[in-house]
């Protein structure tokens, strides 16, 4: 066999082996990414769990409120539209994570519903009877429990997404994040106004 031939043969056994090596490390990207983002969107489930917790004991709350507070309707109402809008950004950002506009409608309501609960919480202090209700001091404590999980799962939810983020925005991935489908990054999740997890803090 030639010098010539010898060469080319190296020559070919190099791009090959360049084209095998691209080939891994382009699945390995792929791979990486689909779990990153697979992640995240497990993580805001866990979310969405606690979230459903908090929006399906506000009902119970207000109906064992609302026999001792008569004349605070307005303040009731703010709870009851507040827990709507909640629940509606919700939906929103369960159905596509990587939207910050959901997100931000969801953290934007999310708060809100905070500062409603919060503001509920003040005013039934003004009611002994209440207070001393086994009711209200066990929505109190679910309440103030499942806050304190939604606030451990956005931590978690944040993470994850800023995981995923910093991946797809690194080089070389990011040059092929777009060609796998991978074009947005995903929204991190703020509540407005108050933290859930530290609002509101009152004991029965």
């Amino acid at each position: 066999m030639g010098t010539t031939a010898v060469i080319l043969l190296v020559v070919a056994g190099v791009c090959a082996l360049v084209i095998i090596i691209a080939v891994l490390y382009t699945i390995g990207v792929y791979n990486r990414l689909v779990a990153l983002k697979n992640r995240f969107k497990n993580a805001f489930a866990q979310i969405e769990v606690q979230l459903k917790r908090r929006h399906d004991l506000i009902p119970n709350l207000v109906e064992t409120v609302k026999g001792y507070m008569a004349h605070e309707r307005e303040t009731l109402e703010a709870v009851v539209q507040a827990r709507a809008a909640a629940v509606s950004g919700l939906q929103a950002a369960s159905a596509d994570p990587t939207s910050g506009a959901a997100m931000k409608q969801l953290g934007g309501a999310e708060g809100a519903l905070t500062g409603a609960l919060g503001r509920l919480m003040v005013v039934a202090e003004q009611y002994p009877d209440l207070k001393a209700t086994q009711n209200m001091q066990q929505l109190t404590e679910e309440l103030t429990s499942t806050e304190n999980k939604v606030a451990f799962a956005r931590q978690a939810y944040n993470d994850s997404a800023t995981a995923y983020n910093t991946y797809r925005q690194s080089f070389p991935p990011v040059v092929f994040a777009g060609m796998f489908g991978h074009n947005a990054d995903a929204a991190l999740l703020d509540f407005d106004d108050a933290e859930i997890g530290e609002a509101p803090k009152v004991s029965f």
